[in-house]
Parts: C-alpha cells; structure tokens; sequence
C-alpha cells in the first residue's frame, strides 16, 4: 500500500506589496515573480503524475490580472500567460481563501462573508469555473465556529494544522493525522484535511527525496488504511523556493527528481488531489479543532500570539470591530433603502458608492500581513481605517443636516 501526497502551496502578496518592491528592491520582486512562473513550466509534461494544491490570495490575483503591473513586468514574467497556465486542471487544483488574506477568526463576524464573496468572483473570472471544493483559510487561522460560513460558500473540505486536532473518539496518531476527518458545528459539518506540520517544515526549509521518501513511508507504516499524507507552506517565500539556479530550488531539486523516482517504481508514494482521493476513501471519524493558526518563525501558531502580541496589535484588531460595527448599521440602512416603508429617516445621497468606498478601505485594513510584523505595518491598517471612518463620519455629518434628520444610525445604535 502506498502513501497519498497532497503538496499545497500558499501564496499571496499584500496590496501594492510587488509593486513597491520592484520600485525599491527590484531583484526581490523578480525573485517571487520567478518563483510563481516556474511552478507551471517545472511541471510541464508531468501531468500523469504532478498534483498541486494552490491557494493565491485576492490581492496576489488581483495584482497579476492587472494590465498596468502586467505591462510594467512584460519581459520579467507574462502574468497574463502565467495565470493561463495555472487554470491547468490536471496539474494544479485552486483552493478558496479570503479575497485579503485575514486571520478570519480574528475579524468580527459580519466581515467574513465579503472576505469570501469577493475572492470567488475574482477566482471564477480568472480560472473559469464556478466550484471550489477546498478552502484554505489564510495563514492557516481556523475556528470551529468557521464551518457553517464555509459550508454556505460549498465548501466540501477545510485544511487545518495537525497540532490543533482532537479527535472525538479514540484513533491512533496514524488515523489522526493521515486520514480526513468530520468536525461538526451545529447543524452544519465539513471534512478536516490535516496538514502535517513536521514534513511542512521539511517542506519549506529544504528536503532530501531520499530522506522524504523514508519519512513517510516510517509515518506511515502502521497505517491499515490508505494514508492521505499533506504537506503545506508559502510557495514562494524563502530561498528554497525562490532560487533561480537550476538544481537549487523545490522544483529542479526535489518534486521532479522525487516524481522521477516513483514513475521507477522506487517511491511508495503518489501525489494526489484531495478531492480525488476524498472520492475514493472518503473521510472517517469526528474530530474538534483547536482554535489556532500554523506555525510562522518562532510562533507555535496557538492563541494568534503572531498577530495578537503586542497592545498595539490589539488595538487594530479593536478598530477592525468598531469601524464594522458602523459600516454595517449603514449598510442595513442601505439595505432597507429597497423598502421604503423601513426606513425612519431620508439616506445621504451617493449612499452605496461611498459605502464601497469604505468597506474595501475596511477588508483591506483586514489583510493579516498588516498585524504580522509585530507593529511596524500597523500604520498600514490604520491608514485604511482611518479612510473608512471618514466616509462614515461624512455620512453621519450628512445625514445630521437634513432637516428630518436628528440622529445617524450609528448615534442611535450608541444611544
């Protein structure tokens, strides 16, 4: 019996983030624009063995389908040819995730779903199809109160760290961490995917076929059943997969010669896609999941500690609540626009316009790259933030001088 390989790779860049370093550090920018070009050129002609699990984030989408930055970077990488290549279905499966990369655990409730919408709009446009089976949450921050939201955008299977596991019911360490699993919230249930956070590290600092190939097959050799082993991290981020020299990099160093070893017979090992092997093996037995993240440097991943250290952290995370507090007493005033009869007082005019304008200024704020390095892009997330305030303290102003007009909703909300 051989093990199931599912290879997930996360990439996403923050807003304006490659624009900014090619105007700054050119050679880094290069550096992560060759490093999604290759994904696809490694593995053409592999396609009878080749399987990767992408999840690119909105904003990464958003810049490479742009044709301002696709005509500023036309003789470095050809993103229009780049995301062409990606819609390969037979090489690569693309995985849901939020549009802004957020930490949804750590965002009030009422954002989550825009975070959601957005990305599968953008998604379905550029990869033309209308379903996503998987769903990655960003930076791996998942909260058991997530599923009925996943399970409403059709979700069939979530990926979850294996230190934030626990089964319902007794399994081995083999059934617990290399079998898909059921977690339940309510009425609502999804299939756990658990990605192996020891070969993930493996993963992303730079492996040996020889030695990945006998690690699995140690991890795996008391398994009475078909084992889905997933390893998961940054795709380009890191010298492994970035480095442009030719038998120095993931690709040329490890995946190619590790897929040249199982076509030999050599390897007890077959990548897979998850929903391939979902059909076939299905999933067994009922897990909770630990509310956490994985683990980035030094954070074990448990409690949010990366994004949620410092007090000045925790104070956008408490601006991020009370800006989505307002916007949405607007938008339910928005909403009710379409019934007139609900609504007590006469809207400002531009009302939906200037709501947009405020709520990207808020999902953007959100980005979790914004509260990662400790405190020095918080001033990012207070940038937009103080944005989105300002269309609302004008529309509170707005609605203030209208002569039927004594109070905005968010002051009677405080009221």
């Amino acid at each position: 019996m051989h093990a199931h390989h599912a290879l997930v790779l996360n990439l996403h860049q923050p807003p304006g983030n490659l624009e900014q370093l090619l105007s700054e550090q050119a050679w880094e920018a290069k550096e992560i624009l060759f490093a999604l070009d290759r994904m696809p050129r490694s593995l053409w002609g592999q396609e009878d063995l080749a399987r990767v699990h992408l999840s690119l984030s909105g904003t990464l989408l958003e810049t490479l389908s742009n044709p301002e930055f696709q005509a500023r970077v036309y003789g470095i990488v050809d993103c229009g040819k780049l995301l062409w290549f990606l819609q390969n279905q037979r090489l690569f499966e693309v995985l849901g995730t939020g549009y802004y990369h957020p930490v949804l655990p750590l965002l009030p409730a009422a954002d989550r779903p825009e975070h959601l919408r957005r990305w599968q709009d953008i998604a379905r446009h550029l990869f033309w199809r209308s379903r996503f089976e998987g769903f990655w949450p960003p930076e791996m921050g998942f909260a058991m109160e997530l599923i009925p939201l996943l399970r409403r955008f059709g979700y069939r299977y979530v990926l979850v760290d294996s230190e934030h596991i626990e089964p319902v019911d007794t399994m081995s360490w083999q059934e617990l961490r290399y079998r898909p699993h059921i977690a339940r919230y309510g009425d609502d249930e999804i299939i756990v995917v658990v990605r192996d956070r020891e070969l993930s590290d493996a993963q992303e600092s730079g492996m040996d076929v020889d030695w990945f190939v006998n690690e699995v097959a140690e991890r795996t050799r008391w398994c009475d059943f078909p084992p889905l082993v997933t390893t998961a991290t940054d795709g380009e981020n890191g010298g492994w997969f970035r480095n442009v020299t030719e038998g120095a990099n993931y690709w040329s160093a490890f995946y190619l010669p590790l897929l040249e070893r199982i076509r030999a017979g050599d390897a007890e090992l077959r990548p897979t896609f998850i929903h391939d092997y979902l059909n076939t093996y299905g999933a067994r037995g009922e897990v909770r999941v630990a509310t956490g993240a994985w683990n980035t440097g030094w954070h074990h991943g448990t409690g949010f500690t990366q994004w949620t250290g410092s007090a000045t952290q925790r104070e956008v995370i408490a601006r991020y609540g009370d800006v989505s507090a307002r916007l949405h007493q607007w938008l339910e005033q928005l909403e009710d626009a379409g019934t007139p009869e609900l609504l007590e007082l006469p809207l400002p005019e531009s009302l939906e316009p200037r709501l947009e304008d405020a709520h990207w200024h808020l999902l953007r704020a959100e980005t979790s790259c914004n509260i990662f390095w400790g405190e020095a892009w918080c001033d990012r997330a207070d940038a937009d933030l103080d944005r989105a305030e300002g269309v609302l303290n004008q529309l509170d102003a707005d609605l203030m001088r209208k002569p039927s007009s004594p109070s905005s909703p968010s002051s009677k909300a405080r009221d």
